[in-house]
């Protein structure tokens, strides 16, 4: 999936971006801007390949789904895909807010679908998906945000697939107690909602979103989930590069254990125009390391870290009994037509 660099919008919107494929030297463009220089050397995306990859275009060729991997041309397109890993948009592609970082159309959205979350479940039954992820626009105009759409669609998504992973990328709904419980009790296999970025950033960079209500969504989450019985990883991401100092990231890092999140993703900001919020820095590949490494010793399940990570980047390897699953695709062994025999048990 692609969501906005570092990790994707607080509402689940995507972002279009442009991706330098080549390497050489970068800097500033004519007028100063960061806008339109050349991304570094390490700023490059694989082209997308494998048997999956292309089984999978060719299936989602004709369904109206509205999948983020493809409009937004994301960089992990080859490498999800491959692994049988998409994400789907719901709710229409017209978001109520406008953040700093943000490509997606914004307005008074006029589409709404009660029969979306059928229509979705259907389409992906037949994909042969190993993990989904379902994400939205931010839908203030609803009285609950969207919340039991996105309910509704997990919940089909179950019947239809049982086997399956089911992450969900989801607005704040402005904080109401409400939509949020109506989701946990669906019960996703991750329920992932992002901080984007540090407290000193956040009015500049997310609009109607806040800090406290953010870290207030995903405590809330985790807790409605043990109520319900439902086992689930709360997740959040962070993107770099919009003029944070590594202090305060550690103070995001602290803040989402303090909350008890699960999963971390922090990637690239890489600005989609003129009008969107500059880069003020590239940050190196060992950078990434060094930060995946620090939030791993405060006790984060799993953190991907680098400059093309995405929201949900490596997703179907996050879901909890996820390590069971890939020993058995490990220890799988493929008949005479190709096909993947899993071991019994």
């Amino acid at each position: 999936m692609f969501t906005p660099p570092g990790g994707g919008h607080p509402h689940g919107a995507p972002e279009p971006i442009t991706i330098a494929m080549g390497g050489g030297a970068y800097g500033p463009a004519a007028d100063g801007s960061t806008a339109l220089r050349r991304h570094p050397d390490w700023i490059r995306a694989k082209l997308p390949s494998g048997d999956n990859y292309h089984d999978l275009k060719r299936l989602l060729r004709g369904l109206n789904l509205n999948t983020v991997c493809e409009e937004a041309h994301c960089p992990n397109i080859g490498e999800c895909w491959d692994q049988r890993t998409a994400t789907i948009m719901i709710l229409g592609d017209t978001c109520t807010r406008a953040c700093g970082f943000c490509n997606v159309k914004t307005g008074r959205p006029t589409w709404f679908d009660e029969d979306e979350p059928r229509r979705v479940a259907e389409a992906i039954s037949g994909l042969g998906l190993e993990h989904v992820v379902v994400t939205s626009v931010a839908r203030d105009d609803l009285p609950d945000g969207g919340a039991h759409v996105f309910a509704n669609t997990i919940r089909q998504l179950r019947d239809r697939i049982p086997g399956m992973g089911v992450e969900v990328l989801i607005p704040d709904f402005n904080g109401e107690e409400a939509p949020l419980r109506d989701v946990m009790a669906a019960a996703p296999d991750i329920l992932n909602h992002n901080l984007e970025t540090v407290r000193r950033l956040q009015k500049p960079v997310r609009k109607r979103a806040r800090w406290d209500r953010t870290l207030g969504v995903l405590e809330r989450a985790k807790a409605y989930a043990k109520e319900y019985g439902n086992p689930v990883h709360t997740k959040s991401s962070l993107m770099v590069g919009l003029g944070e100092d590594r202090d305060e990231l550690t103070e995001a890092f602290e803040a989402l254990r303090d909350v008890d999140t699960d999963i971390l993703t922090i990637g690239q900001y890489l600005r989609p125009s003129l009008q969107h919020l500059p880069v003020e820095r590239y940050y190196h590949p060992d950078e990434f390391a060094e930060m995946k490494s620090a939030a791993l010793a405060l006790g984060f399940k799993h953190v991907e870290s680098g400059p093309l990570v995405r929201s949900s980047y490596h997703a179907r390897d996050q879901v909890p009994g996820a390590e069971l699953k890939a020993l058995r695709r490990r220890q799988a062994t493929i008949d005479e037509e190709g096909r993947v025999i899993p071991l019994a048990g």
